[in-house]
């Protein structure tokens, strides 16, 4: 894996409403909880439905600066399993798309 799981936020960080960007050789990428809304304190029968958004794009535009046809998304489940998916899932993006990102 090139993108190692211990360089994002532990998954109780998103619950905060903010957002984890990164990049790698060319691939910039974005983890979030979606909706983006802090329920860090909020009863856990009280958060509406949510899911883990990882999304990918090319370099080098941050995350509001890129067209979103730029941009491919994956959602993931909320926990400790959806996030390591989430971060396998940006990892192949990385390298099924490779040539796209060495622009």
């Amino acid at each position: 894996m090139a993108i190692e799981l211990t360089s994002f936020f532990p998954l109780s960080h998103y619950e905060y409403g903010e957002a984890y960007f990164g990049s790698y050789k060319g691939m910039r990428y974005r983890l979030a909880r979606e909706p983006l809304e802090n329920v860090k304190f909020t009863p856990l029968d009280k958060r509406g439905p949510a899911t883990l958004m990882a999304t990918v794009w090319p370099e080098p535009n941050s995350y509001a600066h890129t067209d979103d046809s730029l941009k491919t998304t994956e959602n993931f489940e909320v926990s400790q399993e959806g996030l390591e998916k989430a971060v396998q899932w940006i990892n192949d993006q990385y390298t099924s798309r490779e040539s796209e990102w060495s622009r």
